[in-house]
């Protein structure tokens, strides 16, 4: 999480520096779904290196927005999904996708 000395005064830049780069709203994208394995993830996000995925991961993770969950098997198996506080970002990206959609339309039709 970040600390109350990191803490932007605007919610907005808040939540662009949590989940403001396309890595991050990539990989939330998937997440929403159901939890995914790394390797699930790097082939499912086109033009991600296996680096910017963890390093994206793990910063994540220590925001609170996932979770990373290592199953005691051999080998073992890890799983990231959204934590709760994750979850409640399905809002805005509805919202992006809906954008989204709607200005495809608009260029499509151009």
């Amino acid at each position: 999480m970040l600390t109350k000395a990191e803490l932007p005064d605007c919610p907005v830049a808040t939540t662009v520096q949590l989940i403001g780069n396309k890595w991050k709203l990539l990989i939330i994208r998937n997440l929403l779904e159901r939890p995914w394995r790394f390797n699930e993830l790097l082939r499912s996000i086109p033009g991600i290196s296996q680096k910017v995925l963890t390093d994206n991961l793990r910063a994540m993770e220590k925001d609170g927005i996932i979770t990373r969950t290592v199953y005691p098997e051999v080998p073992p198996r890890v799983e990231y999904a959204l934590s709760d506080l994750g979850s409640t970002l399905r809002p805005i990206l509805d919202a992006m996708k809906s954008w989204g959609t709607a200005y495809q339309q608009l260029v499509r039709n151009a």
